[in-house]
């Protein structure tokens, strides 16, 4: 149950921070009532692979990518077979691309000599694959298989600190932290639900708290004001 989840620290939240918790989703689903990523995929592999490439970059440069590299690369046995300095090519646009190139023939390997081929749906095996981590699993895991999942980047550090629902910067203690007090339903959108809320209003530099729908539920003490 929901209320038996500690945070990271192996405190407990209070009825009252867990009903905090349910209000800023509320909002957040009154915002955005359906909601999904912007990286555009036909299978879990294309969206873990997409998700790879995204770091450090915006979804439409991996989108504008992708479609090349599929078309090349159609699946984990082909990618896994293909010459890095190709692929490097292909994505060099979205930055970090040897990294990346690395990451992507690396876990496509994984894929083919571990499991067939097939990406697997659980998280236990997702970060055992080269390249990937618990935030790219979560992804993966949410949006491709449906499952309960937090996936948590910038954005949804940013506002997990702003709004106190972690102190936290280290992001799998963020994740912990959020599953205590949120409940299980609410896993799936919320980090979804952050990062579109962190681009839209609670931007990194100047958050734009005279427009926002939680300034009530906020206590980041460097609200900005209207401008006059």
């Amino acid at each position: 149950m929901t209320q038996s989840r500690l945070r990271a620290d192996g405190t407990r939240p209070t009825p009252a921070e867990r009903g905090r918790a349910r209000r800023i989703l509320t909002r957040l689903l009154d915002r955005y009532p359906a909601i999904s990523t912007a990286l555009e995929y036909l299978d879990p592999w294309q969206l873990l692979v997409a998700t790879v490439i995204s770091a450090q970059t915006t979804d439409e440069n991996v989108n504008r990518a992708t479609p090349e590299l599929f078309d090349r690369y159609p699946n984990s046995v082909a990618l896994a077979q293909a010459d890095p300095r190709d692929v490097e090519k292909i994505i060099f646009s979205t930055g970090f691309y040897r990294q990346k190139t690395k990451s992507i023939v690396d876990l496509s390997r994984d894929l083919v000599e571990r499991f067939d081929g097939i990406v697997p749906d659980t998280i236990e095996e997702l970060v055992e694959l080269r390249g990937v981590g618990r935030k790219t699993a979560s992804v993966v895991l949410a949006e491709a298989f449906g499952q309960s999942a937090i996936a948590v980047d910038t954005h949804v550090r940013r506002l997990s600190n702003r709004l106190a629902l972690s102190g936290s910067a280290d992001p799998d203690k963020i994740e912990i932290d959020l599953k205590s007090l949120f409940p299980p339903l609410g896993w799936r959108g919320l980090s979804m639900r952050f990062i579109q809320y962190g681009r839209d209003v609670c931007v990194a530099r100047t958050p734009r708290c005279f427009a926002c729908d939680l300034v009530d539920l906020c206590p980041f003490p460097d609200k900005t004001s209207p401008v006059l």
